[in-house]
């Protein structure tokens, strides 16, 4: 008897367990997120290399290297973007750290999204860009950026109504469409490899395929995080 109640006393109860689960699945989320941005962010990389070491002109580098500090400030800014981000979308960390949450929300995820939208806006009006990129994918562009900026100042809005279900969701609709490069390598490098390289017209729906996945995933998820809130019971209030 002794003995079967230590095994009992000593064995991980099973909300326990339920929460290791769910604590290795948001690890592996995270994860996920940011070998999304890695691809990207490795390109990033040789481009600051490139400006660095002040690599010879070319016509791919030359708006890059005549103007850098745009693409330096949106390389870096969204690399700390999706890296900090990743761990901010994490609900057990989140809770169980809820002062690095706000913290790291308020003085770097933020200031980060803000510079990349910005930046790449910037870049998207002032850069000479290659034909291929011209056109529609310049008026995509555009709406990208400026929608990652509205859905960063409503996200901030809402938690200053301590809103806490609307900050989540449109701090994931702006991350989704920050890691868009990290999805636009998957829906370009199979047609690059099995027909080379693309028109314009296929250069778009490579670029805005990127985007459109990420959102209909930030909403699905946004979709399930508010019928999980429904489903969660209310806390009495003490009466006064």
């Amino acid at each position: 008897m002794d003995t079967a109640h230590d095994v009992a006393r000593t064995a991980p109860s099973a909300p326990r367990r339920a929460r290791r689960g769910s604590s290795r699945t948001e690890w592996l989320v995270a994860a996920g997120l940011i070998t999304l941005a890695l691809v990207p962010s490795l390109a990033g990389g040789v481009r600051l290399g490139e400006i660095a070491s002040g690599a010879p002109e070319t016509p791919a580098n030359a708006r890059f290297l005549q103007v850098p500090l745009p693409v330096v400030l949106h390389i870096v800014a969204a690399v700390v973007y999706a890296v900090v981000g990743a761990f901010q979308l994490l609900p057990g960390l989140r809770r169980r750290h809820l002062a690095w949450h706000r913290i790291a929300g308020r003085y770097v995820l933020v200031p980060a999204g803000l510079v990349v939208a910005a930046s790449g806006l910037w870049m998207t009006a002032n850069y000479d860009v290659p034909p291929i990129d011209d056109g529609p994918l310049t008026v995509s562009r555009y709406l990208v950026g400026l929608a990652m900026l509205v859905f960063l100042v409503l996200g901030v809005r809402a938690i200053l109504r301590r809103d806490v279900l609307a900050h989540g969701a449109w701090m994931i609709r702006a991350y989704a469409l920050a890691l868009g490069a990290g999805t636009q390598v998957l829906t370009s490098a199979p047609f690059v490899v099995l027909f080379g390289e693309p028109d314009a017209f296929w250069r778009t729906v490579q670029m805005d395929a990127g985007w459109l996945i990420n959102i209909a995933v930030a909403e699905w998820f946004i979709a399930r995080r508010r019928a999980t809130a429904r489903r969660r019971p209310r806390r009495a209030v003490p009466a006064a």
